[in-house]
């Protein structure tokens, strides 16, 4: 409920906004006035006026143009002074994604988020927590001669979190293990020595780095996500495969972190019962007859 305050403020807010804004654009009154459509003495008795007067909406609307400011903030209802259209711009952008994570843009985003939690939900398994071997069997069809800046990328988001500047939260499906232990599906034709090491490094790094990292393993069937990952308040990121959409506005950070909690809550193993789980993989994954169609790298 927005704060009712009489004509007499508004009009002096309005004065006092109106000022600071071409002060910031260094337009004068004379400008203004030939932008706005109005003699320069109206809009000096305007700018000058100690009492409660208030010009016309089309005068508003012209000095908002004028001065690429909101008309609602001049008039005092609102606390930002960008326009609609370049509040949308900042809240939401659709940056290009690689093909693996090596991009600039992550490690930026990461960078701007230290010492907040970070949650992430992977398409698929979690880049910083592969081993050398998995990142080449996965992506050195589609990156060719930069796999070794893919696995450097890595590495490098590892290390960020070893040094304790972010926790991490990762979110993964109970099938996406159960199919990766197996060889099935889009990892079919992954060695299993491959496979078996993999299990046993999300092991060890759970085992070494908890609390600051936390895996949480849901049910598919129950609850499903779209590959997300929110980085504290700041930023909240959608991965889409060529593009990531990226919010900024706390209403759909707030939102996907909520749905994040909500995976959490969903989780069916505690955080002391990931090792067990992780043994049980890498023996199935020893077990399992890897399905014989030939390696699919497609997402």
């Amino acid at each position: 409920m927005m704060h009712k305050i009489d004509k007499r403020t508004r009009a002096r807010q309005f004065r006092d906004r109106l000022i600071s804004a071409m002060d910031r654009t260094g337009m004068t009154q004379a400008a203004l006035a030939r932008r706005t459509g109005v003699d320069r003495s109206t809009l000096s008795q305007l700018l000058k006026d100690q009492g409660a007067r208030l010009p016309n909406a089309q005068l508003v609307a012209e000095c908002s143009a004028a001065l690429g400011v909101s008309a609602d903030w001049l008039l005092g209802l609102s606390d930002f002074p960008e326009q609609a259209a370049d509040l949308v711009a900042a809240a939401i952008s659709m940056p290009e994604a690689s093909r693996a994570m090596v991009d600039d843009q992550i490690f930026a985003w990461h960078q701007e988020a230290a010492g907040y939690k970070i949650r992430h939900v992977p398409s698929g398994l979690p880049d910083m927590l592969k081993t050398t071997a998995m990142l080449r069997w996965e992506y050195a069809p589609a990156v060719g001669k930069t796999i070794d800046q893919a696995i450097g990328a890595s590495a490098d988001r590892l290390n960020w979190m070893r040094g304790a500047k972010s926790d991490y939260e990762i979110a993964l499906p109970l099938s996406e293990l159960d199919s990766f232990a197996r060889g099935q599906g889009y990892y079919s034709g992954l060695p299993v020595s491959i496979r078996q090491d993999q299990l046993r490094r999300f092991r060890d790094l759970h085992d070494q780095l908890y609390p600051a990292l936390r895996l949480h393993l849901f049910d598919k069937r129950a609850v499903y996500s779209a590959p997300v990952t929110v980085f504290g308040p700041l930023l909240a990121v959608i991965y889409l495969g060529r593009n990531y959409i990226a919010f900024r506005d706390t209403e759909r950070v707030t939102a996907i972190t909520r749905h994040f909690d909500l995976l959490v809550r969903s989780g069916t193993l505690g955080q002391r019962e990931l090792a067990a789980h992780f043994d049980a993989l890498i023996s199935l994954a020893g077990q399992a007859e890897p399905a014989s169609d030939g390696p699919d790298h497609s997402r």
